[in-house]
């Protein structure tokens, strides 16, 4: 199980959950299927811009977070773009104002820039990782788990860090939680499939 047990016993949690169901789940009808980033064909869909996009689920959802965050001990989040672009902003801007951890981004092509201010390898921005420091990897929806792979791959070639995990909000149970031990990565999620999907 990818979830942390003490998680599902906060208040908060429950809540969350309600509002992925509300806001992120989509089942399909029959044998309208939908196709997932990955390529694969799947009945249960999560589109988790919505939930990221509205204050108070944003809020429960950065509270939760940051409480894995804080349990793991880390300086820095981020992950590939697109979703976890907003997801580590909801992390860094609920983190208490005296917080240390720092945000990135890793691109999907980097665009040759690089970081000029912050010394960073080309494709990863925002906050500087170049002096190291220790790292979750942030996601929105796991299934494989190839594109948190790709970001911890870049990251462990191209910079000193200390990779220590990856975090998603949900994980479809479809393989991700395999490959990323496999890795020998850590891996934790909010919810599981079977949290928020009717059967």
């Amino acid at each position: 199980m990818t979830v942390f047990p003490k998680l599902r016993e906060d208040p908060r949690w429950e809540i969350l959950r309600g509002m992925v169901r509300e806001l992120a789940y989509l089942k399909a009808e029959d044998d309208e299927w939908f196709t997932l980033a990955s390529g694969r064909q799947s009945k249960h869909f999560f589109d988790t811009k919505p939930l990221m996009m509205n204050p108070e689920a944003s809020q429960l959802l950065g509270q939760l977070l940051n409480m894995r965050l804080d349990d793991w001990g880390v300086d820095l989040v981020g992950g590939l773009e697109l979703g976890a672009v907003p997801l580590t902003a909801i992390a860094i801007a609920t983190a208490p104002i005296d917080s240390p951890r720092l945000g990135f981004m890793v691109r999907k092509e980097p665009k040759g820039r690089g970081g000029r201010k912050t010394n960073n390898p080309p494709g990863i921005e925002g906050c500087s990782v170049a002096g190291g420091g220790s790292v979750v990897v942030l996601e929105d929806v796991t299934t494989t788990g190839g594109s948190s792979l790709k970001a911890v791959q870049r990251l462990q070639d191209e910079t000193p860090c200390d990779v220590r995990g990856v975090i998603s909000i949900v994980d479809r149970a479809e393989g991700g939680a395999e490959a990323f031990a496999a890795a020998g990565i850590r891996f934790e999620s909010l919810f599981s499939l079977n949290d928020i999907a009717d059967s």
